[in-house]
């Protein structure tokens, strides 16, 4: 990944997004923020048990990297919703960032508009259709990868934008890599059908699902770029819960200019 800097705060871009002039993207790291320890320090959480202060602090030095655009949290819950984001979603809204709408994955076609999710281990899926100019970010946990939400999203954006799944250009962010997603109880969460994704340890490779999920949906393998960044084997840039249990949230953040 592209390593980046802007206004004193860190982060990196895929490749293949890189290059479009058109979009603004980054994944963040832990660095650079406000918060004090176990949420060190660039926390962009409300509910893990941070000062809500200094959590404000962390979202105003991300915001700082898109000026110009808005930056929309949703509420995640480990589901399957897609959200599409249009003024006419927003309903009676009159702030875009005061908008927090409850799903995992969120796409809009509305400029000046990033959409943020948060994560810890779990994926985030960064989408983007520069034919039709659509973006999508996806929080994809395990229990929502057993649902194929990646799918469930490319679906979405085809019905309500008319994308072409060969066109949408995708990366997977830093996450639990398969040298440390053990699932002991796997014959009990995971469905049979993901059992050839596991060692002999009980690891699962959902780096290999997802890409999975992307090609069978259409994307083009070409297209799309694996982080292959581990976040349990890299707390001292990203938060995971499976490596620390309270922590933070760090961002994965793209959006139209």
């Amino acid at each position: 990944m592209i390593s980046a800097k802007r206004n004193g705060t860190s982060f990196l871009q895929f490749p293949n997004l890189a290059r479009f002039p058109d979009i603004r993207h980054g994944i963040f790291t832990r660095k650079n923020g406000y918060s004090k320890t176990p949420y060190k320090s660039l926390n962009t959480s409300y509910s893990n048990g941070d000062d809500s202060r200094n959590v404000k602090l962390n979202r105003s030095a991300i915001s700082q990297c898109f000026i110009g655009n808005e930056l929309v949290f949703a509420k995640q819950v480990h589901g399957t919703k897609a959200f599409v984001l249009t003024k006419n979603s927003m309903q009676f809204t009159k702030k875009l960032s005061d908008f927090i709408p409850e799903c995992d994955a969120m796409i809009t076609d509305m400029k000046k508009t990033s959409i943020v999710i948060q994560v810890a281990d779990c994926q985030s899926v960064l989408m983007y259709d520069p034919v039709l100019q659509v973006i999508a970010n996806v929080h994809s946990g395990w229990r929502s990868s057993i649902k194929n939400i990646i799918g469930r999203t490319i679906s979405t954006m085809k019905k309500e934008f008319n994308s072409k799944p060969g066109s949408i250009v995708a990366g997977i962010g830093p996450s639990l890599g398969p040298c440390c997603a053990e699932f002991v109880n796997y014959k009990d969460e995971i469905p049979e059908a993901f059992w050839k994704y596991k060692d002999d340890s009980d690891h699962f490779d959902f780096w290999a699902i997802s890409l999975g999920q992307l090609c069978d949906a259409g994307v083009l393998k070409k297209n799309i770029y694996l982080s292959e960044i581990c976040t349990r084997c890299n707390t001292d840039l990203f938060f995971s819960f499976r490596g620390e249990g309270t922590t933070g949230r760090f961002a994965a953040v793209i959006g139209l200019k």
